[in-house]
């Protein structure tokens, strides 16, 4: 049998760094664990967290999922409280 690793990778920005070029890294690292054979890449949700590049795991799961092929992506939380549950529902249902 052989073991599917996954990645969870918050998308945290460097000292000086944009958080665009926090979420570009966070998609080129998706690419990368990709063409090392990960099994899954999973971004995880924060609000107000100095050094994360944002709070839309949705959205970045989208952009790695349209950047990448055969890794499955997923979130590694959607904090409902914050989000209508209807709206979650569709926007995961598209992905």
């Amino acid at each position: 049998m052989t073991a599917r690793l996954s990645i969870l990778d918050r998308s945290s920005t460097r000292q000086g760094q944009s958080a665009a070029q926090a979420l570009r890294d966070t998609v080129r690292f998706a690419q990368q664990a990709e063409e090392l054979g990960y099994h899954r890449f999973w971004v995880s949700e924060h609000h107000s967290v100095p050094g994360l590049a944002g709070s839309a795991p949705t959205v970045l799961a989208a952009a790695i999922a349209a950047a990448t092929g055969t890794i499955r992506v997923g979130t590694g939380g959607v904090m409902l409280p914050n989000h209508q549950p209807l709206v979650v529902a569709e926007q995961f249902g598209v992905l």
